[in-house]
């Protein structure tokens, strides 16, 4: 599994995470049993990095729980974020957070989509300092929020930006990745596959000839190497519950990445299919 450092500490986390939007909401036996089997295998295969929110309903506790379960928190790098508006909401709704994720401290607790932004980065940056936090962090999830989320970053000591990012949604590249790298801030991408429109396009059309050259063996590899061919980006998260697609976007986290010139020509063909 390729590795990225955090730009702030040099810490390592591997490249390809898991999102658990949708996917980890699940309360049914049958859909709990697959997600155990996703994260499972997730942690088999060296994944590390599991992300969440408040707004996913019942993900953090079933992930929690799960986790619990297969005795892995020890090998998880846990992210979620906070979702509400006020200082005291903020502060209840993230204790609440970390109750069910079962940790006392949280690796990376993020500002889900600006959402009172200002309050709960005074909070967290308290809370880092307590050592309640390791990281903190700022997200979005549309185009429309990336010049906020670049004046963040540059004002502010952020550690991570998490951002929607594909061939589909490149929109990133034009700012927001380059401030991320100059002010050594990790990115995180989520949506990489623009909410799966992008595989449901690609379905049932041949790999070209190429992909070999990158050692891929799907689309979906395709498109989570394109991203992480970006030097500025540190991890993706594609959310799943199928243990074996979440298998399969371990194994875009190995071997070769694309160059500058086989992203220009893999954009180039997306762009005209």
């Amino acid at each position: 599994m390729i590795e990225r450092r955090i730009p702030k500490t040099n810490e390592s986390i591997p490249a390809i995470g898991l999102g658990t939007w949708q996917v980890f909401d699940v309360d049914g036996v049958r859909a709990v049993a697959q997600a155990r089997e996703t994260l499972s295998a997730f942690v088999d295969g060296g994944g590390r990095l599991v992300d969440s929110s408040p707004m996913y309903g019942s993900a953090e506790s079933v992930t929690g729980r799960l986790a619990a379960e297969l005795g892995v928190h020890a090998k998880l790098f846990v992210a979620t974020k906070v979702w509400t508006t006020g200082r005291q909401a903020g502060i209840r709704q993230m204790t609440d957070s970390l109750r069910k994720l079962g940790v006392e401290r949280l690796d990376l607790m993020q500002v889900h989509n600006l959402t009172d932004v200002h309050t709960h980065l005074a909070t967290l940056s308290e809370w880092k300092r307590e050592g309640r936090v390791r990281y903190l962090g700022i997200t979005h999830y549309h185009a429309g929020a990336h010049a906020e989320l670049a004046s963040l970053i540059e004002d502010n000591d952020i550690d991570f930006v998490q951002v929607n990012y594909s061939l589909a949604e490149p929109e990133a590249d034009r700012r927001v990745l380059g401030v991320a790298a100059a002010r050594g801030t990790a990115v995180i991408v989520n949506r990489p596959f623009a909410g799966g429109a992008m595989l449901r396009h690609l379905q049932g059309k041949a790999l070209p000839d190429w992909a070999k050259e990158i050692e891929c063996a799907s689309w979906s590899q395709i498109a989570l190497k394109w991203i992480l061919g970006h030097p500025a980006v540190t991890s993706v998260i594609p959310a799943t519950r199928s243990a074996a697609h979440a298998v399969e976007n371990l194994n875009a986290g190995t071997g070769s990445l694309p160059g500058e010139r086989l992203r220009r020509r893999i954009a180039e063909e997306w762009a005209a299919r």
